[in-house]
């Protein structure tokens, strides 16, 4: 019988040998990679090509719902399976629109990790039993990405959300155009549009505004 393929990334060894270690447990699964960045789990889902990646959502130069949305072109036939320290509506709402099909609470890993990917194997959705009552409450309700709760004026697109990261991340202009490969001046300007769509008006701000949306972690 062919075995269960799973990549895992996670900036933490800790974490990732937990993982490691629940979901070794099953005989017919095989852990065949690791990653410690978002970017590098995207290279490594599209050279291994998984059968499941369980990714954190705060991961270092990617954050996971990003590096999840390339995962899903580079590597179509993998499910992904989001790990998160908490859960907020809109974390959960970002999740659905990736089109990202499980999502668990780490502090539930013990209970729900192995269930998880079983179920996303199967290739059916799994959220951890706090995220999944937000969606029937959100979603049942018929709110959409246009909910007046959540202008569409201050939602930032995936490039934005990566350019946020990086510069909160404490790199300069410079290093951060060298990470995109576009020039200082471009990464200058995307900068200052996205402060200006958020209404922020410092760099401590943008710190503030990621570490809330848990696109870089504290």
């Amino acid at each position: 019988m062919k075995k269960l393929r799973i990549l895992i990334a996670d900036d933490h060894d800790l974490i990732r040998r937990g993982v490691r270690t629940l979901l070794e447990s099953r005989a017919d699964w095989e852990i065949c990679g690791e990653a410690h960045t978002g970017r590098e789990a995207v290279k490594q889902a599209a050279k291994l090509q998984p059968d499941v990646v369980v990714l954190d959502i705060s991961m270092p130069d990617l954050n996971g719902i990003d590096a999840a949305r390339r995962i899903r072109k580079e590597a179509p036939g993998a499910e992904v399976l989001i790990l998160s320290a908490h859960y907020t509506d809109q974390l959960v709402r970002e999740v659905m629109e990736a089109g990202i099909r499980g999502y668990i609470v780490k502090s539930d890993s013990d209970r729900d990790l192995v269930v998880a990917v079983e179920t996303l194997a199967g290739h059916k959705p799994f959220f951890t039993p706090s995220a999944a009552q937000i969606i029937l409450t959100n979603f049942s309700a018929g709110k959409t990405r246009n909910s007046p709760d959540e202008p569409l004026k201050d939602r930032l697109s995936s490039r934005e959300r990566e350019i946020v990261q990086l510069f909160a991340e404490g790199k300069s202009a410079k290093e951060v155009a060298s990470s995109l490969n576009i020039s200082v001046k471009t990464a200058e300007t995307h900068r200052a549009n996205i402060m200006g769509k958020l209404d922020i008006h410092s760099v401590a701000e943008l710190v503030r505004y990621a570490l809330r949306n848990q696109i870089v972690e504290p």
